[in-house]
């Protein structure tokens, strides 16, 4: 397979693989448009080992994938062995409960996310954490984003800076990518644009985000994986993974 640094994050396709023929009929889809990596966030009907069959039979190949606090902290060996059957190396923790989203919370959840995180580590695998907006309410002087990671283990715990929410939160998503250098293997590409003076989640490159300090920002900070993601689309799901991923070779991004 050709090295590649894009990558989509099926999250993007739910609507449209919620049977097993329509995961089958997406997955071709998807590698047909041009995709060669995919970041999971489910099985649905399918064994992890059944899973690798249909990615392996379309060249697709699983560069990620997110799964929950409970048995990212609470299954660990569980976890682990179907990320190795999958072929995954980057796993992320997509969000926290409500419960932990206070500044008790996040140390908390700094503390049990870098104990995993050890243990993933030490099966060859990187956890991550993937933020949206809430993270980026503040508590006295600190941010939630900035008490889960100035209070983990750098070693153990990674960023997956997600763009969108970033700005979203009133952030500036190159600085934030800059902010883990050294520390953000995977990185959510995702554009905001204005649609009757409402935010809105665009294809990448359609919307108004700054992308060229955004890709000089993952390059300094290291990012491995640029991971397409759009939660709602304006259009049909695999129509706008594919205007972004043309967006993106037109920007030079392969």
């Amino acid at each position: 397979m050709k090295k590649t640094v894009i990558a989509l994050q099926l999250y993007t396709l739910r609507e449209i693989m919620k049977t097993p023929q329509e995961i089958v009929k997406t997955l071709k889809a998807v590698r047909k448009i041009g995709y060669q990596a995919v970041q999971l966030a489910g099985l649905g009907p399918f064994s992890p080992g059944e899973y690798r069959q249909i990615l392996d039979g379309e060249g697709l190949c699983a560069c990620a994938s997110h799964t929950g606090l409970d048995p990212i902290v609470k299954e660990t060996q569980r976890v682990i062995e179907e990320q190795k059957i999958l072929g995954v190396k980057y796993l992320v923790c997509p969000g926290l409960p409500m419960e932990l989203q206070n500044a008790a919370g996040y140390r908390k959840a700094a503390k049990s996310l870098s104990r995993a995180g050890k243990v993933f580590s030490q099966a060859g695998l990187v956890l991550g954490y993937h933020n949206h907006a809430l993270e980026l309410e503040k508590y006295g002087r600190k941010l939630g984003l900035e008490i889960l990671f100035s209070e983990s283990n750098p070693k153990y715990l990674q960023a997956e800076i997600d763009t969108y929410w970033i700005a979203f939160g009133g952030g500036d998503p190159a600085s934030w990518c800059l902010k883990f250098a050294g520390r953000l293997p995977t990185v959510h590409l995702k554009d905001m644009g204005i649609k009757k003076n409402t935010q809105v989640m665009t294809e990448v490159g359609e919307g108004n985000l700054n992308w060229k300090a955004i890709f000089s920002a993952c390059k300094k900070a290291g990012t491995r994986w640029y991971i397409v993601e759009q939660d709602i689309c304006q259009r049909h799901p695999l129509e706008s993974v594919k205007i972004s991923l043309e967006n993106l070779h037109k920007m030079g991004l392969r």
